[in-house]
């Protein structure tokens, strides 16, 4: 037996209940994982309010994220003992995912947690963090280095703030903007240098280039404060976009990138291959402050999660929510 978060869909429409189930219930997958932690993303508050049509078959255990320790393993990279991390690979989406006690997964999705990492620590990350620094690596490997002006947008969201943390502790030039002015404090001890009002790159330019401000940016909005923010690139400069809360709609021209070299790069964190995973994962492990991702974490049980979905798409949480499926 197993506990899970339960979605069904019914006539009136979905219901989440807290339910025990049988082993047996568990997809056929090569490990299966005793679930120690998950967490919260925009894309769980989808799912579990029924939104964008991500699940579509039911009864269903949602969760994108899940931390644990390998119980059983016909895979010889995985076994009993090991404590590993999935996300992505739409798993809490087409597949059970970690709102639940137990998980059985397929073991091309699993990496191992760092050694210097915790399970609680890893979904502390979670897909939010792992977004955030799979973006940074890219704008690095693109050629942003320490000092160079790197706006985050969003920065006060769960991709957002972790970027702002990770850059911060990587010695990155940290420009957040944000809608919350009164978390300026609060980002700037994570690693912001400056604090922007979203306002500054609400509305899409008027022109298609605009001063040059950033070396880099990681946009976790999109829509037109995308393109505002495109105008204002430095030559060379690279954009991760890895969000649309703003809309998923781009009007912009191919100005920036024809007369000053600007590069837009596209970040998926769902089908990331194992190698960019580790790579990533590795990199998080060199940069972590455990204090400071302590400070973005708040720890909720399985029955918080409706309520705090309903706040994760209002925009109304702060950092991190991670789930402990072990409290009820």
């Amino acid at each position: 037996m197993f506990t899970a978060l339960l979605l069904e869909e019914t006539n009136e429409g979905l219901s989440a209940a807290v339910t025990e189930l049988d082993d047996d219930r568990l997809p056929d997958g090569d490990v299966t994982v005793a679930v120690e932690y998950s967490s919260l993303n925009y894309k769980d508050g989808m799912v579990l309010n029924g939104i964008g049509r991500l699940v579509r078959n039911y009864p269903h255990v949602p969760g994108v994220d899940l931390a644990g320790t390998v119980t059983a393993s016909t895979d010889a990279r995985f076994a009993a003992g090991d404590h590993v991390i999935c996300t992505g690979w739409r798993v809490g989406e087409a597949w059970w995912g970690g709102y639940a006690s137990k998980a059985c997964l397929k073991a091309d999705w699993l990496v191992k947690v760092p050694e210097s990492m915790t399970t609680r620590q890893s979904m502390a990350v979670g897909t939010a963090g792992f977004t955030a620094m799979q973006a940074l690596v890219a704008l690095e490997t693109h050629g942003l280095t320490p000092g160079d002006p790197l706006l985050v947008t969003g920065a006060s969201g769960g991709v957002g703030s972790a970027a702002v943390l990770w850059a911060g502790l990587a010695g990155h030039h940290v420009v957040a903007s944000t809608g919350r002015p009164e978390n300026g404090d609060e980002l700037k001890e994570l690693g912001a240098t400056e604090i922007i009002d979203r306002s500054e790159l609400a509305d899409n330019p008027s022109r298609p280039l605009l001063s040059e401000r950033w070396a880099g940016c990681i946009d976790a909005v999109g829509g037109d404060p995308l393109a505002h923010v495109l105008a204002e690139m430095r030559s060379g400069g690279s954009v991760a976009a890895c969000g649309l809360v703003a809309g998923n709609a781009l009007n912009t021209t191919v100005i920036p990138f024809l007369l000053r070299g600007v590069n837009l790069l596209g970040i998926d964190s769902v089908m990331a291959g194992t190698d960019e995973r580790l790579r990533v994962w590795g990199r998080i492990a060199e940069v972590m402050d455990a204090e400071k991702l302590e400070s973005l974490t708040t720890e909720i049980g399985l029955a918080d999660l409706s309520d705090a979905a309903d706040k994760i798409l209002a925009g109304q949480t702060r950092g991190r929510l991670v789930v402990n499926p072990s409290v009820v």
